[in-house]
């Protein structure tokens, strides 16, 4: 797909992270682009930066979800591209007993659900609604649009207190090449990323010594991923017209240890 002013594009999750790289990396080929997050005032800044719209949506809302895709395309008009970073964790251990009591406990189901209703169910509801109006683009090239998706290489190296993190992200990647064939017939693309440990605001946050830790367990190069290479990956999924149904690590060769 060729990148230009004549495309419009949605980014779930696009006020920060590798969202917010992804929104400038597409602005800056031309593209009209649409933030999707809860973050109003990141948001709106971001979009003031690139010229794009902000859409404050949760993408656990169909009603919120609609509401943005309608917003957005009032702006730009049917989007040719959609890229899905909004998502979250949480770390809890399956059972495990209280440090201070001595009771034993499980993981909160309500907890495990929300982790499974944001980044896989979440993500879905994007792709589905996103996919709905390609169908009604001309084709460019015998092709109507392109889905980028974000998984974790939790998805298969999930470590203890990731089993609703990993579940999602799991069915993200298990949902790629499915709705690539489900898709094929009307030129539209989906592909997935697997992100290692990226310098993330999120990230950011934590103490010095322990992202230099993680950045030592990066086999090579031995640092922190950053969100422009993200972006880069997202990029050539967009436009190399034969990257179709695949989800791909973007690790630095990091394989995750069990904590």
């Amino acid at each position: 797909m060729e990148l230009n002013s004549s495309v419009a594009a949605v980014v779930t999750g696009g006020a920060s992270g590798l969202g917010e790289a992804t929104v400038r990396a597409l602005a800056a080929k031309g593209v009209k682009v649409a933030i999707f997050d809860m973050n109003e005032q990141k948001g709106e800044q971001v979009a003031k930066d690139v010229g794009g719209v902000f859409c404050k949506c949760n993408v656990t809302s169909e009603e919120d979800v609609d509401a943005a895709f309608a917003k957005a395309r009032a702006a730009h008009g049917q989007e040719r591209i959609l890229v899905n970073c909004a998502g979250t964790g949480n770390a809890i251990k399956t059972a495990s007993r209280d440090k201070q009591t001595g009771e034993a406990k499980h993981f909160p189901l309500d907890a495990f659900n929300l982790i499974i209703q944001i980044n896989l169910v979440g993500t879905f509801r994007c792709i589905a609604k996103s996919a709905k109006g390609m169908l009604d683009l001309e084709p460019v090239n015998g092709e109507r649009g392109a889905i980028v998706n974000t998984a974790s290489v939790a998805a298969v190296d999930g470590q203890m207190g990731q089993a609703a993190y990993s579940a999602s992200k799991g069915g993200v990647v298990g949902m790629t090449l499915p709705i690539a064939r489900d898709l094929a017939g009307d030129g539209i693309r989906v592909n997935t990323i697997l992100p290692g440990i990226f310098n993330t605001p999120l990230m950011q946050g934590a103490p010095p010594q322990v992202k230099e830790a993680l950045a030592a367990s990066v086999p090579f190069p031995k640092r922190l991923g950053n969100a422009e290479e993200y972006a880069s990956l997202a990029l050539e999924m967009i436009q190399n017209g034969y990257f179709n149904g695949e989800h791909v690590r973007l690790d630095g060769a990091i394989r995750m240890a069990p904590r």
